[in-house]
């Protein structure tokens, strides 16, 4: 076994979190590729992230197990990914293992050869054989058998597969048109006939909250539209998906009523959130999405900050080993910090906390108003309840958290924030939004202006300048672009639209792809893996592509600068007529199919600003 020390240092909390695994681990890098082709040996690609609850379970199975620890080490070259760290090198191995497997996740396990080429994928392996799944340490004893014997087949396997990631990655530009009001109205169509009007989202179990999805419907405006829209958000705010004693929102929910959560909670999906009641509000003025929007800010602005600005990346779904343990309560918990009275009985019945619980035949309940949907305003006696119940959850064992801060996450936040700021006036809101985005370009640029995506506190020096690594990609460029103009427009200073500028132009220097269009996910001046992607569709977060033409539309609205706009709108005939038969996977990029075909508002203030002035000098 080697020293723990290749993942001690790194600033992936996810990594340091297996640092003292038996298993040899190497970060990503060309040594771990160096050794595999000196000994002749597959690399076995771990990939997961911090608040994934699956990847903890493998590690506890199997990674801190000294027995299929040594069978790895002897084997293999082991190699531990954060998917959010390097989403480059998660997507195109998640890409090969949708393409074997038919479906992904986390954590993800890919067996490579020396040169990276994929050849064996596939998700979680439990220790021990059950449910029709083999046990990891036969997979592992399968691979190392055909690695010695089959060796032809793998060759032509990894051939095959590397080419289909290849020609699959990069569609080929056809010159389309700008697409017209019409693929608007046919994206809306779409959703709203796979909404679920019963209990909100689209589609079934397992569900996302599909925010940018919702986003489409209010942008339409139309009532049935509207009314679907506020169907979903006022389900996701009932829910056990969201935290109701602390605020915040889960990633996804296991079942179809949205009851059951995986509790862990990530930095996008409050950006996004917030952004999606803060629309609704100012849509339909209902004070209950208000009522969301400040809970969803509060709870990023305690829990997921660090005190220099910027916001972590997220919190975990377990703690003391148990999922969801933070978050959920008995009867007896909920009568020790209540009373035995009348208190205690009405706080029972507002959250739907029963002897029986609802959460795996544990005994345990999630809080939740799925019983009251829509009813969120919380009498008196209800809101000290709660801060009681908040004060004693404060004293549990927390969650885990992932303290990392990716550029991404923050430019999301940064600029559902900002634009929130500036709708409701909060002073609070507006600084915490201007103190991020200072935080982005102190912590995580380069002396030499290049952007890096990922920031951590050194342990020793939690108040110092911290360490930033990983070349930043194109969504973390989009996303800056977008955050630095809606601190623009919320300041009125001209320092901002300046950062959006040159975010912009190095977007366009470093990723644009002047033969078919369209950004790549890695910069001419990164690593170049077994696959050079673009990433298109919009997912949990919004894609590269969008986040750009959505980033360049605003710039060169607000700029007059017609490059910006012109690259925008190449992105847009590229992917926007999917929008109509694909509006789940195209959600944000629809938001500049709106730009594009609704025009954007010019309101001019005139007046002299010597800051202005200077700037466009």
């Amino acid at each position: 076994m080697s020293s723990p020390n290749r993942l001690a240092q790194e600033t992936s909390p996810y990594l340091r979190q297996h640092a003292d695994n038996p298993v040899d681990w190497y970060p990503w890098g060309p040594e771990a590729f160096e050794r595999a082709q000196a000994e002749d040996k597959p690399i076995l690609l771990s990939v997961g992230y911090s608040a994934c609850h699956w990847c903890h379970v493998m590690a506890h199975e199997s990674f801190e197990d000294e027995a299929t620890a040594a069978v790895m080490n002897e084997r293999f070259v082991n190699v531990k990914v954060d998917r959010e760290q390097r989403p480059d090198v998660d997507a195109v191995y998640m890409a090969a293992t949708q393409a074997m497997t038919g479906s992904g996740g986390w954590p993800m396990t890919v067996f490579a050869t020396p040169d990276g080429e994929p050849f064996y994928c596939g998700t979680y392996f439990p220790r021990e054989r059950r449910q029709g799944m083999p046990s990891f340490t036969d997979v592992l004893l399968s691979i190392h058998d055909a690695w010695g014997t089959k060796r032809e087949q793998i060759a032509e396997q990894a051939t095959t597969l590397t080419e289909h990631l290849r020609r699959s990655s990069l569609p080929a530009a056809e010159g389309g048109s700008l697409p017209g009001p019409e693929v608007l109205d046919g994206a809306v169509a779409a959703l709203l006939a796979q909404h679920d009007d019963r209990l909100g989202g689209f589609g079934r179990a397992p569900k996302f909250p599909q925010t940018m999805s919702i986003d489409v419907l209010l942008r339409d405006g139309r009532p049935e539209a509207v009314a679907a829209a506020a169907v979903s958000l006022d389900h996701l705010a009932a829910a056990g998906h969201v935290e109701h004693v602390g605020g915040g929102f889960a990633r996804y929910s296991v079942d179809a009523a949205w009851l059951v959560p995986h509790f862990e909670k990530m930095l996008y999906d409050q950006a996004l959130l917030v952004r999606a009641y803060l629309h609704a509000w100012q849509v339909t003025g209902e004070v209950r999405h208000r009522q969301v929007l400040d809970e969803t800010v509060g709870f990023v602005l305690r829990d997921l900050r660090h005190p220099a600005g910027g916001f972590f990346s997220a919190e975990d779904a377990d703690s003391e080993g148990v999922e969801g343990r933070f978050h959920t309560w008995t009867v007896a918990e909920v009568v020790d910090v209540l009373g035995d009275g009348p208190e205690a009985k009405v706080a029972l019945d507002w959250y739907g906390v029963r002897p029986e619980g609802n959460f795996e035949h544990t005994g345990r309940s999630i809080p939740n108003r799925l019983h009251a949907v829509g009813e969120l305003a919380r009498p008196a006696a209800i809101e000290a309840a709660r801060a009681a119940l908040f004060e004693a959850r404060e004293r549990r064992v927390r969650p885990g958290l992932d303290d990392k801060v990716l550029t991404e996450w923050n430019g999301l936040f940064v600029s559902a924030l900002a634009e929130a700021a500036a709708a409701t006036g909060e002073v609070a809101w507006h600084h915490a939004a201007v103190a991020g985005g200072e935080f982005l370009l102190r912590a995580l640029r380069r002396p030499d202006g290049r952007w890096l995506r990922t920031w951590q506190a050194d342990p020793p020096d939690p108040d110092g300048p911290g360490r930033a690594d990983v070349l930043a990609f194109a969504a973390d460029h989009g996303a800056l672009v977008d955050a630095f103009t809606r601190l623009y427009e919320l300041t009125g200073e001209a320092r901002w639209i300046a950062e959006a500028i040159d975010a912009a132009d190095a977007l366009l220097e470093l990723f644009w792809d002047d033969d078919a269009g369209g950004v790549f996910t890695v910069g001419h001046d990164g690593e170049q893996l077994v696959a050079r992607q673009k990433d298109l569709l919009d997912g949990a977060s919004p894609s590269a592509s969008s986040l750009a033409a959505v980033g360049l539309l605003r710039l060169g609205a607000l700029t007059g600068v017609d490059r910006y706009r012109e690259r925008a709108e190449e992105i847009v005939a590229l992917l926007g007529a999917l929008g109509a038969e694909h509006p789940t996977s195209l959600g944000h990029l629809l938001s500049a199919v709106d730009l594009v075909v609704g025009g954007i508002d010019e309101v001019v203030v005139t007046g002299l600003r010597p800051d202005l002035v200077a700037a466009y000098r």
